[in-house]
């Protein structure tokens, strides 16, 4: 399916605006929340234990003041999710509309290369021959198993230790950069890897941290004690979240400095790179 290069160039600048004006909220509260949480936490550390903790703050010419609960009240809660949502969705459609109807998702000199390499294997014939195709698959499965994999690192012991679980998984993003650049164009893998990113805080969000709040306020509205363990995961993959945050948007911005990023041949150990120092900072 080719699309007019009018309508495309549309689509693209509309999706975009609205990509980033989603990633503005959607970074913009996780940042936020992550500030608030910090700042309580020395309050309650300054107060002692069960004191409670406040924070008070000043903003476009009025006071606010923030208290950190237990549980839930009986006022109406408000929810942060459809920034996540929105965001993600903007972001697949970029790519389906840049990369995989645009002709961005390959380049000569990499499927060349991949296919010399796949001449006298069983199935080379076939990946020659429909090349695109086998790169939307490899992209499409890149999303599926990159947070199937990373879910379940963070349900095992490896999960508790934060030195450990980041080291695991910077290796396993190294090992997806170089595997991914010898499929994909440079500029794909770099979007690619950002949009495994994308893909995996979006789905801690709807699949990890929504539904512990849905079971804690559950348990609070049937008077039960709540579980501390729900609380406590939800808590890590904000945190993760968080930390992914700087490194998906240096892969969106990477597309406009070709020669110091995808333009390189080592594209992919300069992504390795700087997504630790995103991780770091």
């Amino acid at each position: 399916m080719k699309l007019s290069p009018a309508l495309s160039e549309w689509l693209n600048l509309l999706a975009r605006w609205f990509h980033v004006f989603a990633g503005i909220l959607w970074i913009g509260t996780t940042y936020y929340f992550t500030w608030l949480d910090a700042r309580l936490s020395e309050a309650e550390r300054e107060r002692g234990e069960g004191a409670g903790a406040q924070v008070w703050m000043v903003h476009s010419g009025g006071f606010y003041v923030v208290d950190k609960r237990k549980q839930p009240g009986t006022e109406p809660l408000h929810w942060f999710r459809w920034e996540a949502a929105l965001t993600w969705l903007s972001g697949v459609f970029l790519l389906v509309l840049v990369y995989y109807l645009g002709g961005a998702l390959t380049d000569p000199d990499t499927s060349e290369r991949l296919i010399r390499k796949l001449a006298h294997a069983p199935g080379g014939d076939f990946i020659s021959t429909h090349y695109e195709g086998f790169a939307i698959a490899v992209s499409v499965a890149a999303l599926v198993v990159g947070w199937i994999v990373y879910d379940l690192l963070a349900h095992t012991p490896l999960g508790k230790n934060d030195f450990a679980f980041a080291a695991v998984t910077y290796a396993l993003v190294v090992a997806a950069s170089f595997g991914l650049s010898r499929v994909l164009s440079g500029r794909a893998t770099y979007i690619q890897i950002g949009a495994m990113f994308g893909t995996i805080m979006a789905a801690n969000v709807w699949m990890r941290i929504l539904p512990a709040q849905r079971k804690m306020i559950a348990a609070t509205s049937r008077g039960e004690k709540l579980d501390a363990k729900l609380g406590a995961r939800a808590k890590q993959r904000s945190k993760h979240n968080t930390f992914m945050v700087v490194p998906a948007v240096f892969t969106m911005i990477s597309n406009h400095f070709p020669s110091a990023t995808y333009g390189r041949e080592d594209n992919w150990l300069v992504l390795s790179i700087l997504i630790l120092a995103g991780w770091s900072s």
